[in-house]
């Protein structure tokens, strides 16, 4: 099956199901509070964006996930290199960001905003730590895996350590950061939303504790599907540039070439 007809049938499948759920709501009259039709849920998506709400409450939670992401990931990347270059790192703090990752970052947001306030910093720290995980182990695991005989090989040719992270290492590990980033970017969201949650004076996790709160059901529904497209167009950016920093990789290679033949 070509491109073209699997997105034709992804497409009428969606279709079929709004269908299927709108005709449902309409035929069981079911209260709005409980479950809104996906007109009533539409409606309430553009008088939101319509009246400059959402704008309002959308740029914050943009701008936590990234600096979120931003922050997280970096610190990922570095202890990451750090844990898999030395064991002295390894074995003196490994142990403890394992503890630390064992904590659960829900029960940790509290007590972030009551340390940092209600504003940007204690956001940015929480999707950090969520962030923060998936790039270390996958730094850790792809700087460990390089092939043992080319590392003896280079060694072989008198290659010293910083020779053989760049020339080796980091390629190698490159696939593993990727998709660790991949990962880090949806959890930054995820962090950032828990956070607006528990206290925040603006962003969409805010507004959906609001409508919640006033039991408006199809606000709560548009601002998800809000969530959800920011989350699709997150992951094809990384994609995106996955594609062109692997441009090297033998297996982004194959999954092109797949992709194309399919088309």
């Amino acid at each position: 099956m070509n491109t073209g007809r699997k997105v034709a049938l992804s497409v009428a499948l969606f279709a079929l199901g709004i269908a299927v759920w709108e005709v449902g709501v309409r035929a069981f009259a079911i209260p709005i509070y409980i479950l809104p039709a996906p007109s009533q849920v539409v409606t309430a998506l553009y008088r939101g964006f319509a009246s400059g709400l959402y704008l309002t409450h959308l740029y914050p939670t943009l701008l936590e996930t990234v600096l979120g992401f931003l922050l997280g990931s970096t610190l990922g990347l570095v202890l990451g290199t750090g844990v898999a270059m030395s064991r002295w790192v390894e074995f003196f703090l490994y142990p403890y960001i394992v503890m630390f990752q064992a904590l659960p970052k829900v029960a940790l947001a509290p007590l972030i905003v009551v340390w940092f306030g209600l504003g940007l910093t204690s956001k940015v720290i929480n999707a950090a730590l969520i962030a923060f995980f998936p790039l270390l182990v996958n730094t850790i695991v792809g700087l460990k895996s390089a092939d043992e005989d080319r590392l003896s090989l280079m060694r072989s040719l008198n290659a010293s350590p910083r020779q053989i992270f760049w020339m080796l290492r980091l390629p190698n590990a490159l696939p593993f950061v990727m998709a660790g980033l991949d990962v880090a970017l949806i959890f930054s969201l995820i962090g950032a939303i828990v956070a607006e949650f528990v206290g925040a004076q603006k962003g969409l996790g805010m507004l959906i504790q609001s409508m919640n709160f006033n039991m408006d059901v199809s606000g709560q529904f548009s601002v998800l599907l809000i969530l959800s497209v920011i989350g699709l167009i997150l992951n094809r950016g990384i994609l995106l540039v996955r594609r062109r920093v692997l441009f090297w990789d033998p297996s982004e290679k194959e999954r092109e070439e797949r992709e194309r033949i399919s088309a």
